[in-house]
């Protein structure tokens, strides 16, 4: 088995909560409905922690799914919640590959996800400074629920490629570049 892997990425506006950007990694490609709602079950554990103490940007370990999947969650200082969701198993790795390097080795330390969200902060900041992109497009109206969520989605795509490649080169030992 290789190492933990990111298998989503969830950016949560301000306001309302709502979902700006939900990226999926393999092999969970088809599983919007399932993360977009651990994704939701996080917000109310970021709810929770910020009344009952000061939060740090680093919330860390928000939610274990289960003995695969965790959540661990940032928040900006202007609001926005960023989640990550970590396959902590990972990849599987052909059988020969496995047999050389011995028994696969399991942390029980969290992931180290500081990078993730420091690229992801970034990342969302490059989006701010671009002069075409207006965020007061993605602040929840009274639509009809059809044109409301198609127009809340971030659809920058230089911002949607530096999501996936964060999401996509992280691992326990890489950096972010």
């Amino acid at each position: 088995m290789s190492g933990p892997k990111i298998a989503c990425i969830g950016i949560i506006g301000k306001a309302k909560d709502n979902p700006l950007h939900i990226s999926l990694f393999p092999p969970y490609l088809n599983s919007t409905v399932e993360f977009s709602f651990l994704l939701n079950s996080c917000l109310d554990i970021f709810e929770i922690r910020q009344k009952q103490t000061s939060v740090d940007q680093d919330l860390g370990l928000l939610h274990a799914v289960d003995e695969k999947l965790a959540a661990y969650g940032w928040l900006t200082t202007t609001g926005v919640k960023l989640l990550v969701i970590v396959d902590l198993i990972g990849q599987p790795v052909p059988s020969s590959i496995e047999k050389q390097k011995g028994s696969p080795r399991t942390s029980s330390k969290d992931p180290d996800l500081k990078s993730v969200f420091r690229a992801l902060q970034t990342a969302y900041i490059r989006l701010f400074q671009n002069p075409f992109y207006s965020p007061d497009d993605h602040v929840p109206t009274f639509k009809t629920a059809a044109t409301a969520s198609n127009s809340l989605q971030i659809t920058d795509h230089k911002f949607i490629a530096e999501v996936k490649h964060i999401g996509e080169t992280w691992g326990v030992d890489a950096t972010i570049l």
